[in-house]
């Protein structure tokens, strides 16, 4: 195959087409019913958010694009006018689905388990007199409903809001003629009510949705007039931030700035309940300069992500995953001295099946050891509480030379980070922001330890954030390690990311935005080469995204080569496999289950004498180009054994795997696969139960 050929249009999937894809995968875990029912409930609600941030992030840039009439045209040759029609499309079926699958399916089930989302229609008048009370007590005195007529032009709506357009009719107070009105949500309040036992007609747990209240009783807020109707309705709004790196003397006051703006950026979507009449929705879209592409029509409460927070109020623990204990190696325990074990040997954790403990007492251990002296570490998200952010305080204020690289452009966590950092500098730390225009998404620990023989530095390296709440949530890899080299490489990172310096010439480590990119290509090329010589060749990769063309470019070229690739990519995919004569050898599964796949570790069998890394980069442009990114090399032997062994249990998932067609759409292996085997759960009862 000519090589020229791989680049053809045809050759690519569309990156914001693929991802829908993935809400779709997300979905349909909504409906296996193998799983608990309460996180079924749950993924419907992923499924909802992602939509959410999807169009603020991913559609608020196309629709920029055709707003600056910019020509960008991905690998896939799709126009960004093309594009948001598909996307309308794709993005238009999969809410209707998403309705479809609450109202008709888990809806029924939950009431089967006597737990109900209690329609207007089906109150009962105590029920309905509770309610109303409920209104004006709790509800009424925060609300500020808006008449519109000339002094009073249609209010700015915030990002995501749930909103009422109010179709009225009378005179009010000062003789003016009511017909429009917009009502918010407060979102101060609850968006789910629990009704009280005694006035419950049938037993179990009943709730109201605050739109339901708030639609039977808006007309006490327009005493005097009559409320011919009530509708709901969502803005969504562009939330990416734009910062001019030319322009930036003060990275945190410019960031500062604008978060301001986030709740008022463009519009990109209008959510509209489906009753609402058409005059009132062509009067909604002009409002917000959209039209009929940018509209969604739902049936039933607008953001079901609202949902959400049933999983927390409900009494149910039998519908929800069965509770596990995080696993740990056999020598560790709490008190264990963690930089004896470390010199000992490399250890990696896989997270959440083995516990994130050990990295928090890292931390604390080198923030009250009178031997360490230095403490460096980069930050991208680390929630709210972060044990390890109360430990790095306490070694500031120790008298030990801290230092955090902190990103600051962490989507949606910017003014979380801006508190991290004021917080750190207040202790005495060395706070740093990255490198301007290049965001700091690399994950290590570096810590310099005076010992008898000299000083020696530790280092721990990882695949995702420093959170101690996702760390439950999602997989991933962390390795501590006093490997010379690998701690060298981590100081010369540290040094490049505070300082002003050259690009370090580093020992093993990978580095984006200069060696990752290239390396990963010849190793590829590598593969290629011992497939021409005849010999077995191989390379398995897990990750989050597929998508620099170029990289793609080079699987295809391994694949007319013949070597067998085997891609586990849970999100984003642009490459598409079984292509005759281009991608034959090339199979890619996603995996979707209790757990969101988040181990970014690549093999290369290199003519047996396999070469294994690990990152916290994807395989995308941003991650190669426009972010520093480290991907470290997994040199003890048994650790490369374990992770190419565990690649492998993802390779056989015959319950929880989806596995992309060339024509961009996925098939679910689960009833296909007779033994229905599940990698997650074969993890769990492997690692979260006993150790390597």
């Amino acid at each position: 195959m000519d090589e020229q050929n791989f680049g053809l249009a045809e050759n690519y999937i569309n990156r914001e087409l693929s991802l829908l894809k993935f809400n779709t995968r997300v979905l349909q875990q909504a409906r296996d019913s193998s799983t608990p029912l309460l996180e079924r409930l749950k993924f419907l609600c992923i499924s909802c958010s992602n939509l959410d941030e999807f169009f603020e992030i991913r559609v608020g840039g196309v629709k920029q694009h055709i707003e600056l009439d910019i020509a960008h045209i991905t690998a896939d040759g799709i126009t960004p006018r093309d594009l948001l029609k598909h996307i309308h499309t794709e993005a238009s079926e999969l809410v209707a689905e998403q309705y479809r699958v609450f109202n008709e399916e888990l809806q029924p089930e939950l009431d089967a388990q006597n737990i109900r989302f209690v329609a207007r229609e089906q109150w009962t008048p105590e029920q309905s007199m509770w309610l109303r009370q409920y209104f004006l007590d709790e509800v009424e005195p925060v609300l500020s409903p808006l008449g519109l007529d000339p002094a009073h032009p249609f209010p700015r709506i915030i990002n995501k809001a749930l909103n009422f357009i109010v179709q009225l009719e009378g005179l009010d107070a000062f003789g003016r003629e009511g017909e429009h009105a917009v009502v918010q949500a407060p979102r101060s309040l609850p968006r789910l009510i629990r009704l009280p036992d005694e006035i419950n007609e049938q037993e179990g747990e009943n709730y109201v949705f605050l739109s339901s209240v708030m639609h039977a009783f808006v007309n006490e807020l327009f005493e005097g007039l009559t409320v011919k109707g009530s509708y709901q309705f969502r803005l969504t709004r562009n939330s990416d931030l734009f910062l001019d790196d030319e322009e930036i003397d003060d990275l945190m006051r410019a960031l500062e700035g604008e978060l301001a703006s986030r709740r008022y950026g463009d519009a990109v979507r209008l959510e509209v309940a489906d009753n609402c009449p058409e005059e009132l929705v062509v009067y909604l879209l002009q409002q917000f300069s959209l039209t009929a592409v940018d509209l969604y029509r739902v049936n039933g409460p607008v953001n079901l992500n609202r949902l959400s927070q049933a999983y927390d109020l409900v009494e149910h623990s039998d519908l929800k995953y069965p509770p596990f204990s995080a696993g740990l190696p056999q020598t560790f325990s709490h008190s264990v001295n963690l930089f004896t074990q470390i010199k000992q040997a490399d250890i990696l954790l896989h997270h959440p099946y083995q516990s994130f403990a050990p990295v928090i007492d890292f931390v604390r251990q080198a923030a009250e050891d009178p031997k360490v002296l230095a403490i460096k570490q980069t930050l991208y998200r680390t929630g709210p509480d972060s044990p390890i952010v109360d430990n790095l305080v306490k070694a500031a204020r120790a008298g030990k030379e801290v230092t955090v690289v902190i990103e600051l452009m962490a989507r949606f966590d910017e003014a979380a980070n801006i508190s991290l950092a004021n917080r750190l500098q207040k202790a005495g730390a060395h706070v740093v922001y990255g490198i301007v225009g290049k965001k700091t998404h690399g994950k290590m620990i570096l810590i310099v330890r005076r010992e008898e023989d000299g000083l020696r530095r530790y280092a721990h390296f990882g695949t995702g954030n420093y959170h101690e709440k996702t760390t439950r949530l999602y997989t991933d890899y962390g390795m501590f390690t006093c490997d010379t080299r690998l701690t060298a490489d981590a100081h010369e990172i540290f040094l490049e990311l505070t300082s002003f310096t050259k690009v370090p010439s580093l020992n093993t480590v990978l580095q984006a935005p200069f060696t990752l990119y290239n390396s990963l290509v010849e190793l590829i090329d590598n593969e290629i080469e011992h497939a021409k010589q005849g010999q077995p060749a191989r390379i398995i990769a897990k990750f989050n995204s597929l998508v620099e063309p170029q990289v793609i470019q080079a699987l295809y070229r391994a694949s007319c080569a013949g070597v067998k690739i085997q891609l586990i990519v849970r999100g984003t995919c642009c490459l598409r496999p079984g292509l005759p004569g281009i991608s034959e050898n090339i199979e890619v599964r996603s995996i979707v289950g209790r757990f969101l796949e988040h181990t970014r570790a690549c093999y290369f069998l290199n003519n047996g004498d396999p070469k294994v890394f690990c990152s916290s980069a994807d395989w995308m442009d941003r991650n190669f180009f426009r972010r520093v990114e480290v991907c470290w090399p997994i040199r003890d032997p048994a650790l490369r054994d374990r992770i190419a062994d565990e690649l492998e249990v993802y390779l056989k998932d015959g319950q929880q795997a989806w596995i992309l067609q060339s024509d961009g759409n996925y098939i679910p292996l689960q009833g296909h696969e007779p033994d229905a085997y599940s990698a997650q759960q074969s993890l769990l009862n492997r690692l979260a139960r006993a150790s390597y």
